[in-house]
């Protein structure tokens, strides 16, 4: 209570008169310090729990293999010919138990995902939400001369001069012009301020930032929160994004005609270009978007591409932070975090915040040009959704991600099984064999794989046709989680990686 009591006060300091005549949210004093974090406990307990899912699995494959084993019935493979040479076709296949067993095992994973999916939707309401409200001015959200929210746009660039022309002439062809564009130069060694001035930006310059993004955006929140006012919006980008020509249109209305939501992340696709790497980049972006329209547009993450908040969400967190959620007191960003859109997601949905991702609000973004660069880069995501679970521990609001992380276990058990029986297969016989049953069930995935990334053109399809080429890919995406849970086994510092461009020519 005395916790409380300390954030209201602090949030219902001095007011100055905002750019509108109305007035502004405060800039947010420390608070008292939270309790001792657990954060090392929680490391451990996620690493178990996904452990354990995965030896469970694998426990289960084997005994079920062990029950089922010598059942099959024997059947010789029949020779067909064909014009100019003859194949072998067995018409074995598994045993009706089994494939009974299989699809009732396929129906309890369905269920057990969406019952995640049922329960975080019902705990998302928090009584937080009602508590922090009263943090903020008591006004109405909606202006009575039905002005139109004003739109600021933060750019957190590190040595971006190669991708922020890309992003900034993108920016000038939105549908719905941002009142104010800031680009956020962030120990630059290159032109990039310069490039935002001379593209007619502002551009402001990090001092002593050493806490990567997440540090750069607090330093301009810092000096932007105490201007602003109830109605304005804050769309924060990266600076090698291009926006859709609507989202800043589309993100803003929903944002003015919903007064509870928080948030409006975008749909991220990938950039051309980069060969084979690039191509399963795109095809996993575009399966990604098909998620978020199946879900109607509820959002897993609020996206560190471009994601727009509206100010008193932002100014929530930063009151909450040490005493509802993890972080500094007074910062909106928690600079721990090394994923941090992950971690303010998490932060907002344990305010009770509501968010989503319209389709309209696309976006396209950098993709890793090498393996060296897509290891880093999804390290960094996956250790930092790991890291970000073991800061909030099990809540209302991570209920869905800690289930997320079993799926993953699941799912890497699952895949490297199936590869390993095809491989086992394939070298224990002197002749291919061509077995109906396995090939009516590979085409169903093989459909799935190919109208899943129909959207990323011939070349996606292609690519999704010939299966095995992402198969590995994936089986490089779960190499990269096994290695962050050794790492935070064994406690090891995670690196940030950032892609070097070429200079720009003068």
């Amino acid at each position: 209570m005395r916790a409380q009591e300390s954030a209201r006060a602090s949030a219902q300091g001095e007011r100055a008169p905002g750019p509108s005549g109305h007035q502004p949210f405060a800039a947010l004093p420390s608070v008292p310090a939270r309790r001792a974090d657990p954060a090392a406990f929680y490391a451990r307990v996620v690493v178990a729990i996904v452990i354990t899912s995965i030896v469970s699995v694998a426990a289960i494959a084997f005994s079920v293999g062990r029950l089922f084993e010598g059942t099959a019935t024997s059947a010789a493979p029949a020779i067909t010919r064909v014009p100019g040479t003859e194949i072998l076709i067995s018409p074995e296949r598994p045993p009706a138990e089994l494939i009974a067993f299989a699809l009732i095992a396929m129906i309890v994973i369905a269920v057990c995902a969406v019952s995640f999916e049922i329960v975080a939707a019902l705990m998302s309401i928090s009584p937080r939400r009602d508590r922090l409200s009263a943090l903020r001015s008591p006004r109405s959200i909606t202006d009575p001369e039905g002005r139109r929210a004003r739109v600021t746009v933060l750019v957190p660039a590190h040595d971006e001069e190669f991708s922020l022309p890309t992003t900034l002439r993108a920016m000038g062809l939105q549908s719905r012009q941002p009142d104010r564009v800031i680009v956020i130069a962030d120990n630059c060694t290159d032109g990039t301020a310069a490039i935002a001035r001379g593209m007619g930006y502002e551009a402001i310059e990090t001092v002593g930032n050493a806490h990567k993004k997440g540090g750069a955006l607090n330093q301009a929140l810092r000096r932007l929160l105490p201007l602003t006012d109830a109605l304005d919006l804050i769309l924060v980008m990266d600076a090698d994004t291009s926006l859709g020509p609507q989202f800043i249109e589309v993100a803003a209305a929903q944002l003015e005609m919903d007064s509870e939501l928080a948030a409006v992340g975008g749909v991220f696709f990938g950039e051309p270009g980069h060969g084979l790497i690039g191509q399963l980049q795109r095809n996993e972006y575009a399966r990604y978007s098909l998620q978020i329209r199946a879900r109607r547009g509820r959002v897993f993450v609020l996206t560190g591409t471009a994601t727009m908040f509206r100010a008193g969400a932002l100014i929530d967190v930063a009151a909450a932070r040490g005493i509802y959620i993890p972080g500094e007191p007074g910062q909106v960003y928690d600079t721990d975090a090394l994923t941090e859109d992950n971690e303010l997601t998490l932060a907002l949905k344990s305010l009770g915040a509501t968010m989503q991702s319209p389709q309209e609000c696309t976006v396209v973004t950098e993709l890793m040009p090498a393996w060296r660069n897509l290891w880093r880069q999804r390290q960094r995501w996956q250790r930092g959704a790991l890291e970000n679970l073991a800061a909030y521990g099990p809540t209302r609001a991570t209920i869905r991600y800690w289930g997320q992380q079993l799926g993953i276990g699941y799912g890497a058990v699952a895949l490297n099984l199936a590869l390993a029986l095809m491989l086992i297969t394939a070298l224990s016989v002197d002749r291919w064999i061509w077995f109906p049953f396995w090939m009516g069930v590979g085409s169903v995935f093989l459909a799935e794989r190919v109208i899943t990334a129909w959207r990323t053109g011939w070349r996606g399809r292609l690519l999704s046709a010939l299966l095995l080429p992402e198969l590995l890919y994936d089986v490089f995406l779960q190499i990269v989680f096994v290695k962050c849970l050794w790492d935070i086994s064994l406690g090891r510092t995670a690196r940030w990686g950032h892609v070097q461009h070429p200079v720009a020519s003068p």
